[in-house]
């Protein structure tokens, strides 16, 4: 029997209007970072209309968000084979590709939604970005001053090219440069903090040192309670060194850091301190069996996972920015992760691991005692320590504060605080871990053993 034209029209419509109305919930619950309701709304949409290319765009998306990367690019490839001129699709298929490291399939992403939308800025800041992971980097910087062409008042892209600027500096000129970018960027955003930061430390790379300092002045005038002016005067010179950075300093810093992956890939350009570390472990490890329990301490976005796990039984991250463990989930690779603050959670877990790597943590420590005690007392016997830290030259017993915010510490202190906490065993090398305004760091690796014998 046939049906009423009308009567169809009608149930087809109503249905339309019901998936709508779910999709605008899912999204509405998305922008909200309620990721199950979001999820289940989304599935709801497929199931109204299957293969709607909206929902399983976003529903890619939010399946990354939650470690599910794999799953998420098939449903956005799937969308794009519905709506292939679909820019912030690509641009979202790229970014999966990016925070998974594959870069030269974000790139083309990147291309390709740039192709269909020319004026996507964020697409084109993306692709400034994995140019410079790549080291393409007149590439990189065509594509970051094209940036800005196209939308001169977007103040991440004034933050990313005074950093550009300043990681690869070859001249005084490009620090100069940066301090421009900076202001602009806090100009345009006044949220934008890590631009403010960035503008001291550029200011004091060109040893404008009071004109660093009034800039931290300034802004903790306006937040007095605020840990990271508190901080940077101290590393400027303007007041005594804490005698280890505070954790809401920390917290603030990588939270911020963990906000954009972009800012992540720019910072570790060029940063080798987990490859180094892993190194250093193979040579006094047996051949990986899978058989120690392994903590990343300092884990950070999980650089360290994937070199780490064929040692690993049981492999644990712990962090104090939560922003960044949530990275380390999405990155895969632990056990556990756990947030935590470094000291405190050693301390709980006695005699729990065979090995303890810490890569560019132990930097905001000046003192290193009871860090390095409570790290002895989580080692089984037997068990390795490795570590980095930054270089302080000289042959005395020191501990700096650099402008940076990271403290450097001479061999002599920490030959003594390492003998001290009861290591044995010490080796210590200097090797290049980062760069910083375009100038190789200099960092200590370090490696020391626990007593394969218990202390009664």
């Amino acid at each position: 029997m046939n049906q009423d034209p009308a009567h169809v029209y009608a149930r087809q419509s109503a249905t339309t209007a019901d998936y709508l109305v779910v999709l605008k919930q899912a999204m509405h619950s998305h922008q909200a970072d309620d990721l199950d309701t979001a999820e289940r709304l989304y599935r709801e949409v497929l199931e109204l209309r299957a293969a709607q290319p909206d929902a399983m765009h976003y529903l890619g998306v939010l399946c990354h968000q939650r470690g599910r990367s794999d799953e998420g690019v098939r449903l956005i490839e799937a969308a794009l084979k519905i709506t292939p001129k679909h820019p912030d699709a690509h641009n979202n298929l790229g970014n999966i590709h990016k925070e998974c490291g594959r870069l030269a399939e974000a790139e083309r992403c990147y291309r390709k939604a740039l192709e269909c939308g020319p004026e996507h800025y964020n697409a084109q800041n993306n692709l400034a970005v994995v140019l410079e992971a790549q080291e393409r980097l007149e590439e990189a910087f065509e594509a970051y001053g094209k940036l800005l062409q196209q939308a001169p008042k977007f103040a991440q892209g004034h933050y990313l090219m005074g950093m550009f600027l300043r990681n690869y500096a070859q001249s005084v000129e490009h620090i100069e440069q940066s301090v421009q970018c900076f202001r602009t960027a806090y100009q345009l955003d006044p949220r934008n903090l890590r631009a403010l930061e960035s503008l001291g430390v550029s200011l004091y790379a060109l040893h404008r040192r009071e004109e660093a300092a009034q800039v931290y002045r300034d802004w903790l005038a306006r937040e007095p309670d605020h840990p990271i002016p508190r901080h940077m005067i101290a590393a400027c010179g303007g007041a005594e060194a804490p005698p280890r950075a505070d954790d809401e300093y920390v917290r603030s810093v990588f939270d911020g850091f963990a906000d954009s992956f972009d800012e992540q890939l720019l910072k570790n350009l060029g940063y080798r301190a987990p490859q180094v570390l892993a190194e250093v472990l193979a040579g006094v490890l047996p051949a990986p069996a899978g058989d120690l329990d392994v903590l990343d301490a300092g884990c950070g976005t999980g650089l360290c996972a994937p070199l780490l796990r064929p040692y690993a039984r049981h492999l644990t991250g712990v962090d104090l920015s939560g922003g960044m463990v949530e990275k380390a989930r999405v990155r895969g690779g632990y056990d556990a992760l756990e947030v935590a603050e470094l000291t405190s959670f050693l301390q709980g877990h006695p005699q729990a691991y065979d090995v303890l790597i810490s890569a560019d943590t132990l930097v905001y420590f000046g003192e290193l005692q009871d860090v390095l005690s409570a790290s002895h007392a989580a080692l089984r016997p037997g068990g390795w320590l490795v570590f980095s830290l930054e270089t302080a030259e000289g042959d005395d017993d020191r501990v700096d504060l650099s402008p940076s915010g990271r403290y450097q510490h001479t061999r002599r202190y920490v030959e003594r605080v390492l003998a001290a906490a009861g290591f044995a065993d010490v080796r210590m090398g200097v090797d290049t871990l980062r760069k910083e305004g375009g100038q190789p760091v200099a960092g200590w690796v370090v490696l020391a053993r626990r007593s394969s014998r218990s202390v009664q």
